[in-house]
């Protein structure tokens, strides 16, 4: 029987060739997909299927994640994982897809991710006075 590798095995083994981002930066993009699937689930009253995410979509639910879960630490831990802007989203992305773990629909691009809004200013403004 066949050993299936685990999220982070995959993810280990895939920074061996491509270095710029840590597993941590791939285990935020995960949770983070997985934190907006729920919150359109909990916006529709009924049962929906899981629905596609497109490239800004994705990139403004994984800003919001991200100053839920760090709060006013977040544009410092994302840049710490080499996250900086959405085009780095969408590196990550594109990199959990070749790796099998993530997939994508005929019309997806990468550059869908490119300059969707100033990451920095976003995850900073709220907590500026």
């Amino acid at each position: 029987m066949e050993e299936i590798a685990t999220f982070q095995e995959v993810v280990e083994q895939f920074i061996i060739e491509d270095p710029r981002y840590p597993v941590e930066a791939y285990t935020f993009v995960r949770d983070g997909f997985e934190y907006v699937m729920k919150t359109i689930a909990e916006g529709h009253k009924a049962s929906t299927p899981r629905m596609h995410l497109t490239g800004a979509q994705l990139s403004k639910g994984l800003k919001d994640f991200a100053l839920e879960e760090f709060g006013p630490m977040a544009a410092f831990l994302l840049s710490q994982w080499n996250i900086r802007s959405t085009s780095d989203f969408g590196e990550l992305v594109y990199n959990l897809i070749k790796m099998g773990l993530f997939s994508k629909t005929k019309d997806d691009r990468r550059e869908d991710f490119d300059q969707v809004f100033d990451l920095d200013a976003e995850l900073r403004t709220p907590y500026e006075s």
